[in-house]
């Protein structure tokens, strides 16, 4: 049984979208509050919680008044995608890194990622490390794109971010090897400090390669590379 209490709405969220990757939820499935409540070992009150988060993320659709159904896609959709996000947010860090008033941003960035290296002091990953470094990942990403200063840009990103596995909070640790994944988000958060670094120089083609490149990363995180693996790369990662 799973144990209730501050967080749990994550913690339902992440079980919930096992199951979606798993493909134990298929696709067009109506998801049962007190189905999954009593699969969970919960009360109702976190899964009706975590519905709305896994629609945010794409995951799920409304149906309905108050329902939610597993969202049908397609491999192809997830992977260009994510592909998509990088050459959107890679914009996002020029414009930033073009920006003569970027340094509070860049303070920002850098607090997020003193959050997120402690993830990785312990030389290894655990389950619940899981949700720390979703809500590191976000923090940042959504502090690139919201620090380019541009509306549409932001309305874009927030488009592609609703395609399944796609937006950057969305990881999911089941889907690799624990000893394989801890390098892949270690790789990424070195490419995070990278980003940082040429958007503080003022570097915009570099910041803009850099996060175009690191769309490998967040295919690898998710086993997008395994799952999609006869989809192949337009080579931005």
């Amino acid at each position: 049984m799973m144990v209730e209490g501050h967080g749990a709405a994550g913690r339902v969220a992440r079980h919930i979208r096992q199951l979606i990757v798993e493909g134990v939820l298929e696709p067009g499935a109506r998801v049962a509050e007190a189905a999954l409540a009593e699969r969970l070992g919960v009360s109702r009150t976190p899964v009706r919680n975590a519905l709305p988060v896994l629609a945010s993320e794409g995951l799920l659709e409304p149906v309905g008044k108050r329902g939610f159904a597993v969202r049908a896609f397609t491999k192809e959709e997830s992977y260009a995608a994510t592909e998509l996000r990088c050459v959107l947010e890679g914009y996002a860090a020029r414009k930033l890194a073009l920006r003569d008033d970027r340094a509070p941003v860049v303070e920002q960035l850098r607090e997020a990622m003193t959050d997120g290296d402690a993830i990785f002091t312990k030389g290894f990953l655990e389950r619940e490390d899981e949700d720390r470094y979703a809500a590191m990942n976000r923090r940042f990403h959504d502090l690139v794109v919201n620090g380019a200063g541009d509306s549409l840009l932001q309305d874009m990103i927030q488009r592609v971010y609703a395609i399944p596995f796609v937006a950057p909070d969305v990881v999911a640790f089941n889907r690799i090897p624990a000893e394989e994944i801890f390098p892949i988000l270690m790789s990424a958060q070195h490419q995070h400090h990278a980003m940082i670094d040429a958007i503080a120089a003022g570097q915009a083609d570099f910041a803009e390669s850099l996060m175009r490149g690191h769309s490998a990363a967040a295919r690898r995180s998710l086993g997008l590379e395994e799952r999609f693996n006869e989809v192949p790369s337009s080579g931005a990662a």
